[in-house]
């Protein structure tokens, strides 16, 4: 699968939040890591969204309840289940990030992201309520972020690369359409042919990758700025 390592899409305005959820969802990692094995296993359960847990069909052991249920629709955005399911995310996040930003200024995009994020989780949840395997990661809430993007800047480029370790082979530059949209449809079909995901330990999380990337395309003509057109050509 190729990734995207950069556009040719300037900025008006400093990407302070994307940097900040960057930041944040690193030192998290570092956190989790930091704690050892049973440790790293431990903040995936009590953090990350498992959803027996979340709609009150099971309770965490004491020991692990470390937050309200519902809190943990927040929390498990900004944990990892390896380093590079944390890479790959904050790659997506750095190249798509600051150009949704700058179309909506800082705290509006904040808010646009932790609200794809709770779409994304709940599109995750909703299909297997029953589930008791934790959730963690922040693609879903980045999806969103690709979504609005696609709407908002379809023609510009971005680069594709083969990841590591071919990391330094780039393919070519394509259409931000056609890259984001073969995205959500790889999405799509991968999500059909698989049963639901279970986070990182049971497999990618294809339901909130949809369930984002839609509340992305549908949240983006509330949150962008007047000035901003969607479909923005060249």
């Amino acid at each position: 699968m190729v990734m995207p390592v950069q556009d040719d899409n300037p900025t008006r305005i400093r990407p302070y939040v994307t940097g900040t959820l960057i930041a944040a969802c690193v030192l998290a990692f570092l956190w989790q890591f930091s704690s050892g094995g049973n440790g790293f296993e431990r903040s995936v359960f009590a953090l990350g969204v498992i959803p027996s847990v979340l709609l009150g069909e099971f309770s965490l052991p004491p020991e692990l309840d470390w937050v309200p249920p519902w809190a943990t629709v927040v929390t498990s955005m900004f944990l990892h289940g390896g380093l590079g399911h944390l890479l790959g995310n904050m790659l997506f996040l750095w190249v798509f990030g600051n150009n949704v930003e700058d179309a909506m200024g800082h705290g509006r995009f904040l808010a646009f992201y932790l609200l794809c994020g709770v779409a994304a989780v709940f599109a995750q949840v909703l299909p297997d309520p029953g589930s008791n395997v934790p959730m963690v990661g922040a693609s879903g809430a980045i999806s969103g972020v690709l979504g609005a993007y696609m709407l908002l800047y379809p023609r510009a480029r971005v680069l594709l690369a083969l990841p590591p370790p071919f990391i330094f082979i780039t393919i070519g530059w394509f259409r931000a359409v056609w890259v984001l949209a073969g995205w959500f449809a790889l999405q799509l079909l991968m999500g059909a042919g698989s049963r639901p995901p279970e986070g990182e330990a049971g497999g990618v999380a294809f339901g909130a990758h949809v369930g984002g990337f839609v509340a992305g395309m549908v949240l983006i003509p509330l949150f962008k700025s007047a000035d901003v057109p969607l479909f923005r050509r060249e």
